[in-house]
């Protein structure tokens, strides 16, 4: 009946959610559509499932198709009539992204795909699968040209694209938004018409008097479209080398060389869990998503490249063996069924961890390993939060952007103003639809289908230059294809730099990874650090909140590494679970229990749950819920599973359960308290364990090759804090910092002994090919002599070259700068032409420059400028005559007492309360670059709000927190920079 429905993944044109759009199909009693959204097809996967699941009671047929525009506007809408068509539109619709081709205004599909075109766009010979649709607007003027068309070509246009009135203005938002153009000059030719709502037949028979012949044929034309969708039946790859059987005699055989290498000498124990996981892959037909996996890793190896193999098949002692992971399942005793069960039909996660510097190398090989027909990046949906979505509507109702600002900081702002109350109450009603804003790149997902990917989506063309899916990972497992996780990290990149960085600055060949974590944890220098909590700089254990749990933890092994590294997931640490490990790590076994049950299930976590799998393990065995129940639990532990029918199904289940087993009432619902607070943000206990292995490389290399570690850490970038901080770490470590140096430094960072040149990467205004320019002709043709020698070899712009000589890359000449500012702009001088009569002869003018050498503090302010910091103690900047009274190393001596302390702010953390009320954590270095942490409840937030970047006065309480020292604050003040142009 409907033939050109959207939902609000007609990105920034629809408002109907896929359920949404089912529901305004019940009210008005259709049972035929067709699924067109503009140049989209995310939705039909979560229609067909409410369909199969929710709404299974009413009859309604659904078609999915296309609608494909130019320039903003209609050109024709492809409908599929059965898998084929659909396949056909989106290989169609993929070309085009894929090469960025304009869309042919007349396409040439098979039969397996209706074409429906605008009164005013169709050509004049249609084709058998070629139709015209009217819109009811559209029927007077069809009543004068009617002769042109043919009768049983003519449709009933009737597009549907919001619910009502309210639904037509949150359209015009979005659309005002798409356009960056104010609301009030959005051009209606941008927008749909008022009347696109969904409305009974009745309804549209009354518009369509006279011509309802039209609405039948767009019936028919539904009846007469066949679409099937299958859920569940794996939709992936088949097999890795061509058939089942020689993929089986292969893995086997390579899993059993696996076995050897890493256990040696057999055993019952060993060969029994051995025996059984490969039973269960063969059973489930899990072989090729392993042999893909391995042939994925042998490459990397092939190529140099390291990895770390996590997720759920950690806990896999096959793909332990098979070198995927590099955790022993059996000397951690991760739970087997966490990963692998009878009950489970999705493969096991593997998430494969590679450099930053080599993923897209992997993906690429993937690509032409699987064929890219039959490859591509899962998508995912990115939603417009609060702030962006305030933002860009007090934009299109155009507010100047200085009153968007004090907004958008304070919405208390808005409250006594009849207009901004009106920008807040669309900016409420907006963000709580969840409109999706775009298709954008999962962290690491990759499809391969044994049909061609076109099957089940079309594909967009971002600028990372790989396809990427239309829908995401929730409706990918719904129809069965399961991802293959290939991330990026720059951990591993620092690691493996760091290796190279020691064997060139010190002529060692040293490497963590060959070291056995039992080994690295005895280790006293990284005990040191890790019970101090000094790991700025180590990966996945450097965040303030990180290094304050182990600190409260005094972390000193692995285990316990391993359990903080799933403790600090928003999960376990939101729920006050972390609290209550840390209260019972250190209660020496005298503890309230919960549940004698619960102590034996976790006996190594004091009976807390820190991982994924304790929430199967408690739901099996305490709740007794089948495995398969409890894996849908821990699903349904991220929240767009929690709504699921059969998420609500297993909940009861659980409470029937457990009190037909005779638990006190409150146990039951603590339990269910600590199962539902995983929320998804928890890890599987191999996760965490690679992660610890990882975070001990990292800590070797801090603890023994500290200059060279924060080189490595500096050159790989996205750490958690900022490049000014690792600086300052390594100068603490007695690295000597020199600005970038025409005639030492590299576009990154390098080091000489303990002098450490910065890269010319961090000058943040000079251009890319200057710098590379720089390096080239330096190695070419040697050491630059002078300024003038630079000028002449090196095409450069009198800013570029200004800026060089202000951050101090020309000091080798020991010249002052200002001394080569004066030359260097007289460089670029045009000299006069002579001349020809000269009547008395002129005696050169020799100048003579005042000495003008630079201040420590003009350097520092030049760091400041062109860098971003500075690469001293950042103190010798701030204009404050205003004496602290304690500093960060005595702040555990002062424990209930008011202090007074100046601290440069390093890093602030945003967080709610229970009252969804904002306070902040905030780290800060004192006058001694040592660091303390603050906390700032929501009041005190309210009442003194951080200003950015600078130095604080800071006044309050000291607490102590489970033996970390926090500052909790009462009073804040910024205080200002001694240069006044720096704010």
């Amino acid at each position: 009946m409907y033939i050109n429905c959207h939902t609000h993944f007609s990105f920034k044109y629809g408002t109907l959610s896929p359920e949404e759009l089912i529901l305004e199909c019940i009210e008005n009693g259709i049972h035929k559509i067709a699924l067109t959204d503009i140049h989209s097809t995310a939705a039909y996967i979560e229609v067909f499932r409410y369909l199969k699941n929710e709404y299974a009671h009413y009859p309604l047929k659904v078609i999915p198709g296309i609608e494909f525009r130019k320039q903003e506007q209609l050109i024709y809408i492809g409908m599929a009539r059965n898998n084929q068509g659909f396949e056909e539109l989106n290989a169609f619709l993929s070309y085009h992204n894929r090469n960025d081709f304009p869309l042919q205004s007349r396409p040439r599909f098979t039969d397996n795909v209706a074409v429906i075109y605008l009164m005013h766009t169709a050509p004049e010979n249609l084709r058998t699968n070629e139709f015209i649709g009217i819109k009811p607007e559209e029927l007077n003027r069809l009543r004068y040209q009617h002769h042109k068309f043919q009768k049983e070509k003519l449709l009933a246009l009737a597009p549907v694209t919001f619910k009502n009135k309210t639904g037509f203005n949150m359209h015009r938002l979005l659309r005002a938004i798409q356009q960056n153009q104010l609301l009030s000059r959005l051009d209606k030719k941008f927008q749909a018409q008022p009347n696109e709502f969904m409305q009974p037949k009745e309804m549209l028979q009354q518009h369509y008097q006279g011509f309802e012949f039209m609405l039948k044929q767009s019936d028919k034309l539904i009846e007469e479209c066949h679409f099937e969708i299958q859920f569940g039946q794996s939709k992936n790859k088949r097999s890795l080398l061509g058939s089942a059987i020689e993929d089986w005699h292969y893995f086997e055989s390579e899993a059993r060389k696996g076995f050897k290498n890493r256990y040696g000498k057999q055993n019952a124990v060993l060969t029994e869990r051995f025996e059984r996981e490969m039973e269960i892959i063969r059973q489930k037909d899990f072989t090729a998503y392993y042999l893909i996996t391995y042939d994925m890793i042998q490459f990397a190896q092939r190529k140099g490249f390291p990895h770390v193999g996590r997720g759920s098949g950690a806990n896999s002692m096959i793909a332990y063996c098979l070198g995927i992971t590099n955790v022993d399942p059996i000397d951690l005793d991760l739970y087997f069924e966490r990963f692998l069960n009878p009950s489970r039909t999705s493969p096991p996660d593997f998430d494969i961890d590679f450099s930053w510097q080599h993923r897209d190398a992997v993906i690429q090989y993937m690509f032409d390993k699987h064929n890219a027909h039959h490859t591509c990046l899962l998508g995912t949906h990115t939603t417009m939060k609060y702030r962006m979505m305030l933002r860009e509507i007090a934009k299109v109702f155009g507010m100047p952007k200085s009153e968007i600002d004090k907004l958008s900081e304070n919405p208390n702002y808005g409250k006594k103003d009849d207009y901004l109350r009106k920008v807040l109450h669309y900016t409420q009603h907006m963000v709580a639809k969840e409109f999706p804003a775009n298709i954008s790149i999962h962290a690491g997902g990759l499809l391969i289908t044994e049909q061609p990917i076109y099957a089940f989506t079309a594909t967009e063309m971002p600028p990372k230059g790989f396809p990427v899916s239309h829908f995401d990972m929730y409706s990918a497992e719904d129809i069965g294809i399961y991802k293959y996780d290939i991330l990026s990290q720059r951990g591993l990149g620092h690691i493996q730099d760091t290796i190279k960085i020691v064997e060139e600055n010190q002529g060692k060949k040293i490497d963590p990874r060959k070291i056995h974590t039992k080994i690295l944890e005895k280790d006293p220098a990284i005990k040191n650090l890790i019970k101090n909590g000094n790991t700025m700089g180590c990966f996945y254990v450097e965040s303030p909140a990180m290094r304050m749990l182990l600190a409260k933890l005094e972390c000193e092994d692995y285990l316990t590494l391993v359990a903080a590294s799933s403790i600090i997931r928003p999960g376990v640490s939101q729920s006050g679970m972390m609290k209550t490990y840390i209260e019972r790590h250190h209660s020496n076994g005298n503890y309230e229990s919960i549940h004698p049950i619960m102590d034996k299930l976790m006996k190594e976590t004091y009976g807390v749950m820190v991982y994924q799998e304790d929430v199967i393990r408690v739901a099996h065995h305490f709740g007794g819920l089948t495995l398969s129940e409890a894996d849908i639990l821990r699903r349904g532990m991220s929240g767009k599973y929690r709504s699921r029918k059969e998420f609500e199904k297993v909940e009861n289940q659980y409470f029937k359960n457990c009190r037909e087993k005779g638990y006190d009432e409150k146990v039951i619902q603590r339990v269910w308290f600590e199962i539902s607070s995983f929320s998804g943000f928890s890890f599987a206990k191999g996760h965490s364990a690679s992660f610890a292995v990882e975070s001990y490389e990292s800590l070797y290399l801090k603890a023994h090759y500290p200059i060279e570690f924060m080189v490595g850490v500096i050159n790989n970038f996205g750490g958690f804090y900022k490049t000014e901080f690792y600086i300052h770490e390594a100068r603490k470590a007695g690295a000597e910092i020199v600005t970038p140096c025409i005639n030492k430094s590299h576009y990154l960072t390098r080091i000489e002994g303990k002098r450490i040149y910065l890269g010319f990467i961090h000058i943040k205004d000079l251009e890319r090919k200057v710098a590379e320019r720089i390096v080239i002709e330096r190695e070419n043709h040697g050491s630059f002599k002078s300024i003038e020698d630079f000028k002449v070899r090196i095409p450069i712009k009198k800013e570029q070259l200004f800026i060089l000589i202000k951050i101090g890359a020309f000091n080798s000449f020991n010249k002052p700068n200002k001394h080569l500012l004066w030359k260097a702009y007289s460089l670029y001088l045009k000299k006069k032409e002579k001349n020809n009569i000269n009547l008395f002869e002129e005696e050169p003018v020799n100048y003579s420059l005042p000495k003008m050498e630079t201040t420590a503090l003009e350097k520092s302010f030049n760091e400041l400028m062109i860098l971003g910091y500075p690469t001293c103690n950042p103190y010798i900047l701030i204009n404050s005559q205003i004496k602290p009274d304690t500093y960060a190393t005595e702040l555990r001596n002062k424990i209930n007492k008011k202090v007074h302390l100046i601290g440069y702010m390093v890093t602030i953390k945003r967080t709610s309360t229970k009252n969804k009320e904002s306070m902040y954590f905030g780290t800060f270095h004192d006058s001694y670059e040592n660091t303390f942490d603050t906390v700032h409840f929501p009041k005190i937030s309210e009442e003194y709000p951080f200003r950015g970047k600078g130095f604080y006065s800071l006044v309050g309480k000291v607490v102590l927190d489970y033996n970390y020292p926090m500052l909790e604050v009462e009073y804040m003040e910024k205080q200002g920079w001694l240069n006044p142009d720096y704010l």
